[in-house]
């Protein structure tokens, strides 16, 4: 039966072997998008692993001598530098990952990407920041990501332990400082936009001439042939497209993986030995794959086991009903209701919100066909030519098989909605601060601990750089409490306004946030109830210096002031520094978000071009019929063309509207805020996207007038 099932994948004519090729092409994508979700899972794991030997937790014991870390933050270019500073305690202190040998006072290892700033960029502006010997360069197994800009410094243990944050550690990397369990959901979701309309894909590609499949193997059944006879060679025709396609996946995915290893999935890249294959994961798409093949091939085969002569009889299927939309009406319910209540913790938010957005999802695949038949409807009632009104009522007559094509789309452009309206309202909130502001130009640095003064030439150098145009330091006001955020400065060294009639002592806000929204030329200081005796005896809490807002001018402050402030918990900065990261690294998502849309459509554009060529295929008779009685082949292609593109566009509309909807609802409950609409580019990749799906569908219209000849018309 293997033998006979392979003869009739392999020499059963033209239609046969372009079946097999097509079958074949769907599952080698399919398997090769599996790979790259199995391996993308590896390099998010491989990626934590490394990140937790950036950020150890604090232990001790053992019989390894504890070594000293501190691990803080600092920037150039608004691009984050993690600075790690190491100390030895004893000959058998563990190792920072990534060196060989733990860097000893005066020493300090880079990684690739920070050596070529350092090379790059004058050394007043970067290098100064890391004095002493530049002993060689970090490996990849230190490293999060290719571009990390990381420095491992040493120093000594009574210098590392008074720095903020300084710990013990025994073992480097022992735990995951990042919640695994979250990124790989998120990765999961990300896979499943990806592959659900993969699964489209070879599932439409199955069915390419189905009937005239069911139809033999019915007559197989009416001539003696068992139900078990027919199963295995319908398995064994799927298996073996199933097969190809497999081992052509595999190839496709080690072609591919330095490619793939570059796109952000975690907001920073892979390194190309992370997007790795264990056995098992190999094992699952290479014996996985051929048997759902063949499990959906015999699945689809229920027709022909329940009846053979059931095949023939072609009625047409029951119309789907209004009660469709009830989970997807009940999704944005659960959604509304969240604005009002919204849980306390984390879990309770995530038990609200999932399952609503899950119940949207599910409606709309749900509701689709329904969707689709009121569409045709009302195609049909407003149908001005013939072939508006024959592909409407082909739609209104079979809506669940016109949606099944699309309903990949659907579901990508809904859930990349989704992620791209939130992301670009959260940046639109809390991203960088405007070029051009008032304070774009001034650095800030908040001391861990109280400075006593600053040193007069500490001032006078920073004064002396070009493009510095103050310099001044806030003391602390002891009738702040706890938690407050105020300073106090003279008026002489006020920056920005003017101070408050009679003042010679003001209060100005320490923390550099409120800079931004308090400096301007018109700010009016109030006066503090402090002398200027009074106010050199109180210690320095902060330094804001002032510059034109160059990057050399602000690179330079940064540098002076870490050499003279060397125990800061995050290096000097300006407005934008944390948002700019933040912000980076939500565009990484908003880039992962274009590309699942890209792959999507593309995919969609696939799936719509076999179920045209199979519904061409099998419905070449009636087309013959209408082509003999006087119909032109414009009037059929512009049938089969409005088959499929007036629901594609209609669910387009639909999911993206949706996707916004839910979007909008989650920012309110969430954050509060109203939904920005996503930028111009977004709508670009969906017309684009979709315009290349019709012109897919459009090269598939030349084999109408091939296929539907005077002879294809005569009964057999």
């Amino acid at each position: 039966m293997i033998r006979f099932g392979l003869r009739l994948a392999v020499a059963g004519g033209r239609e046969a072997l372009t079946r097999l090729i097509v079958i074949a092409a769907a599952v080698a994508v399919g398997s090769g998008l599996l790979l790259t979700t199995l391996a993308g899972v590896n390099a998010v794991d491989a990626q934590l692993t490394r990140y937790a030997s950036v950020y150890p937790s604090a232990s001790t014991g053992g019989d390894a001598d504890p070594l000293w870390w501190s691990t803080r933050n600092d920037y150039f270019h608004g691009e984050q530098i993690i600075r790690i500073d190491v100390a030895a305690t004893g000959s058998n202190a563990p190792t920072p990952a990534g060196v060989p040998t733990t860097p000893g006072p005066g020493e300090f290892y880079a990684s690739p990407a920070l050596r070529e700033l350092l090379a790059a960029h004058p050394a007043d502006q970067l290098s100064d920041r890391y004095p002493g010997r530049d002993v060689g360069t970090v490996a990849p197994a230190g490293l999060t990501s290719p571009n990390t800009l990381l420095a491992i410094v040493g120093g000594t243990p009574d210098s590392v332990g008074k720095l903020p944050d300084a710990r013990q550690v025994s073992d480097v990397g022992d735990k995951p400082a990042l919640p695994e369990t979250a990124v790989n959901l998120i990765l999961g979701v990300i896979a499943g936009g990806l592959l659900f309309p993969v699964l489209i894909f070879i599932g439409t590609a199955t069915r390419l001439s189905a009937a005239r499949r069911e139809q033999r193997f019915a007559a197989m059944r009416l001539v003696g042939a068992p139900p078990r006879l027919i199963s295995t060679v319908a398995a064994v025709e799927a298996a073996a497209a199933a097969v190809a396609g497999t081992a052509v996946g595999f190839g496709l995915f080690y072609a591919f993986r330095d490619l793939l290893a570059g796109i952000p999935f975690t907001g920073m890249p892979f390194f190309p030995s992370d997007m790795s294959l264990g056995v098992l994961d190999v094992l699952l798409v290479a014996l996985g794959v051929p048997a759902g093949a063949a499990l959906a091939a015999q699945v689809s085969l229920r027709r022909v086991r329940i009846s053979p002569l059931g095949v023939t009889r072609r009625v047409t299927p029951r119309a789907p009903r209004a009660y469709r939309l009830i989970p997807m009406v009940l999704g944005v319910a659960v959604l509304f209701f969240a604005i009002s209540f919204r849980p306390a913790t984390s879990d309770g938010q995530a038990a609200v919100f999932l399952p609503g957005l899950l119940l949207i999802m599910l409606g709309l695949i749900f509701a689709g066909p329904w969707l689709t038949m009121v569409g045709a409807r009302v195609m049909a009632r407003y149908a001005s030519r013939p072939a508006t009104l024959i592909a409407a009522r082909r739609l209104a007559d079979n809506p669940k098989a016109g949606f099944r094509a699309i309903s990949g789309i659907m579901l990508a452009l809904f859930v990349t909605s989704v992620a791209v309206g939130v992301i670009t309202t959260i940046i639109d909130n809390r991203g960088p601060a405007p070029i051009g502001s008032t304070d774009a130009g001034t650095v800030t640095t908040v001391f861990d601990e109280k400075v006593p003064s600053v040193p007069d030439p500490l001032f006078a150098e920073l004064r002396a750089i070009s493009g510095v145009r103050s310099a001044t330091a806030v003391r602390e006001d002891p009738d702040i409490t706890n938690g407050g955020e105020g300073g106090l400065i003279a008026c002489t060294d006020l920056p920005y306004g003017r101070c408050a009639d009679g003042a010679s002592v003001i209060e100005v806000p320490i923390g550099l946030s409120r800079w931004r929204e308090s400096a301007s030329p018109a700010t009016v200081w109030p006066a503090a109830s402090f002398t200027l005796d009074e106010l050199q005896r109180l210690p320095v809490g902060s330094m804001v210096v002032g510059t034109d807002g160059s990057a050399a001018a602000v690179e330079r402050v940064r540098t002076v002031l870490e050499v003279a402030f060397p125990s800061f918990w995050v290096g000097p900065n300006v407005p934008g520094d944390f948002e700019s990261d933040f912000a980076d690294t939500l565009r990484g998502w908003e880039q992962l978000a274009n590309v699942i849309i890209i792959a999507s459509l593309a995919l969609g554009g696939c799936s719509l071009a076999v179920s045209v060529i199979g519904g061409l295929t099998e419905r070449r008779r009636p087309f013959s019929l209408l082509r003999l009685s006087g119909a032109p082949v414009r009037v059929l292609r512009r049938v089969v063309a409005l088959e499929s593109a007036v629901p594609m566009l209609a669910v387009a509309a639909v999911a993206i509207g949706m996707g916004l909807l839910a979007a909008h609802l989650f920012l309110r409950a969430q954050m509060g805020y109203t939904l920005v609409a996503p930028q111009p580019g977004f709508y670009v990749i969906v017309v684009v996207g979709l315009a290349a799906c019709l012109a897919v569908i459009a090269s598939t219209l030349p084999l109408l007038e091939r296929i539907t000849g005077p002879e294809t018309a005569r009964s057999e």
